[in-house]
């Protein structure tokens, strides 16, 4: 494999503690320590750019197998590039669902095959998502899998989210939870409050997600198991993780860029692309989130990277899917929302994408730049101004509700396992 060396970059590197000006050489798909006296095969030029380990998204919905004209595994591997994503967990909510070990090794395969960003399964929780029995978690994990939920769904039984929790300690992987208490929100489309009530659409109350949240930190608490809630949405939501953490509770807790950059008012236009799974929420809500981040109560940003297809998003919006495409835009939302604001720094922020999100999913030799790391590299250029078009977004779907929307910040070069995969500007790059 060719030896690279990115020059000149401001190198930041949370697993490090570090912050500063330097090269990162690579050779052999590994962070070097240095050139070893002889010259790069390749340089990248990364003056005036921040060169950081690969960014990792641990909540990516691929759709396949099943649902392949939202998405596939190599289209949605190739839209991460263009995020700047090196590596994606993939939510188990497939036809037919990631319960087995063979669904698990299929997606790990498919990923290989596409020699685009890592793409890890998340196994699911029950048999079939149905929430009755319990998933075997063993064979998922000799498939490949990373962590376990039955995303797109709660697990609404509290004794087998107990049996979960309690079970996934032999492998000490994570449960990551869609917290949401389902007979709370039967019918709805949207954040249950003055906007619902002014548009006269179903609404969605927050109670639905805090009771759910409050419930498995308890669960947590006594089984001394992982969990993670996941795209966490509300004010009270947060105030119980924080909680719970001083209790030294196991929990973590994630934030997606639609949650602390838009409200519930947006669905006055009746766009379906503003329609997700949590709700947008109120104005509150979204200070709540970017508080919690700001004080580490939720250590990790992603996407809920969730594809429809146009004709799908196309339907009324009390039938249209909940979810949007996110990979191509957490970086830039994270810049023009969190950083350029002041609520988070750049070494804070891509903590909460590369090291954290590596140490949620047990993966070792992922987000850091330490030498003998796996060579997967995020050069970003922080300053680059640039308008969101989704007709030229890579995901198969392009259901943004950032269309048309002026932002900062995008992935210049991208590297996994020591190999360039995406160069902005490059032949390859159609965003």
């Amino acid at each position: 494999m060719p030896t690279i060396q990115i020059t000149g970059g401001r190198v930041i590197d949370p697993s490090r503690d570090l912050d500063a000006t330097g090269d990162v050489w690579i050779r052999d798909g590994k962070i070097a320590p240095d050139g070893g006296g002889e010259p790069a095969d390749t340089v990248v030029d990364a003056r005036g750019l921040i060169v950081a380990p690969g960014l990792i998204d641990v909540h990516v919905h691929l759709r396949e197998p099943g649902q392949e004209e939202d998405e596939t595994i190599a289209t949605g591997a190739a839209a991460a590039l263009a995020g700047g994503v090196t590596t994606v967990a993939c939510m188990p909510n497939t036809l037919p669902p990631i319960d087995t070990q063979a669904a698990a090794e299929f997606v790990v395969l498919q990923g290989q095959r596409a020699r685009q960003a890592n793409v890890y399964p998340v196994g699911c929780v029950s048999k079939g998502r149905e929430g009755k029995e319990m998933a075997t978690l063993g064979q998922l994990v000799a498939g490949g899998a990373v962590a376990f939920t039955d995303d797109g769904a709660p697990v609404s039984n509290a004794g087998l989210m107990r049996r979960a929790l309690e079970y996934s300690k032999m492998f000490n992987l994570v449960i990551m939870q869609h917290c949401q208490v389902m007979e709370l929100t039967d019918g709805g489309v949207m954040n249950e409050g003055f906007e619902s009530t002014r548009l006269g659409l179903g609404g969605m109350p927050a109670a639905a997600e805090d009771i759910m949240v409050a419930r498995d930190i308890r669960l947590a608490e006594i089984t001394g198991g992982r969990l993670h809630v996941q795209h966490i949405s509300t004010a009270r939501a947060v105030e119980l993780v924080r909680e719970g953490k001083k209790r030294g509770i196991r929990v973590t807790a994630e934030a997606c860029p639609h949650h602390f950059s838009l409200t519930d008012d947006r669905l006055r236009t009746f766009d379906s692309n503003f329609k997700m799974n949590p709700p947008l929420r109120t104005a509150e809500d979204v200070a709540a989130v970017i508080e919690g981040l700001k004080d580490d109560t939720i250590e990790i940003l992603c996407t809920d990277h969730a594809p429809h297809a146009r004709e799908k998003k196309m339907r009324e919006l009390d039938h249209a899917p909940f979810g949007i495409v996110g990979l191509e835009t957490l970086l830039p939302i994270t810049v023009t929302h969190l950083i350029e604001p002041g609520h988070l720094t750049w070494p804070q922020a891509i903590r909460k994408l590369t090291i954290n999100a590596a140490n949620l999913l047990n993966l070792p030799r992922k987000g850091t730049l330490r030498p003998g790391a796996d060579a997967d590299v995020t050069v970003i250029d922080p300053a680059l101004a640039w308008t969101v078009e989704a007709a030229r977004l890579r995901s198969k779907s392009k259901n943004t509700p950032y269309d048309g929307w002026r932002v900062r910040g995008r992935a210049h070069t991208v590297i996994v396992g020591g190999e360039i995969r995406y160069a902005l500007g490059g032949a390859d790059d159609v965003a």
